[in-house]
């Protein structure tokens, strides 16, 4: 294990190199999965918005923010740009009309169905670099840290 110039704790310095090389890892990665998101014009939570609504259908304001990992003032700005490039509209809910949910236009649609194969073939490569039973075990590790909060904020735990 690489030290960093942080003198503390054995404990400590593992847990932030560590961290280091996790954000460093996923930051190299998503710069690289993204790029071509440039050339249509799309921001990284704008793609997030299209996929979402593209595999699961039509979602709430406040859905699309938890599946993208977004606060929901956030997701209102994303939406906006989206419906201004026609890509998805927002429609009332009969039942509630000061709800609304957010629907992918033909032409959302049609973007992200086309852009959709690539992002993932460009994902599949990026993680080749792992084998089968490592990308397995990552994944697992990955989903554990991000559980730890759900699981700490249940328990009463800050996350101060």
């Amino acid at each position: 294990m690489k030290r960093t110039n942080y003198k503390g704790a054995k404990d400590e310095v593992r847990a932030l190199s560590t961290y280091v090389k996790l954000l460093r890892a996923a930051e190299s990665i998503s710069s690289r999965v993204h790029r071509h998101l440039a050339e249509e014009k799309l921001s990284i939570s704008q793609f997030g918005v299209l996929e979402a609504l593209y595999h699961v259908g039509e979602l709430s304001q406040s859905e699309i923010a938890q599946k993208v990992l977004k606060s929901t003032g956030n997701i209102t700005m994303v939406i906006d740009n989206l419906e201004k490039r026609k890509l998805v509209v927002r429609k009332r809910k009969d039942e509630d009309r000061r709800s609304y949910t957010i629907q992918l236009t033909n032409e959302g649609r049609k973007l992200i169905s086309s852009l959709f194969p690539g992002h993932a073939a460009k994902i599949v490569k990026e993680l080749n670099v792992l084998n089968a039973a490592e990308q397995v075990v990552l994944g697992n590790l990955c989903r554990r840290l991000g559980l730890q909060v759900i699981s700490n904020k249940r328990k009463g735990d800050s996350d101060e």
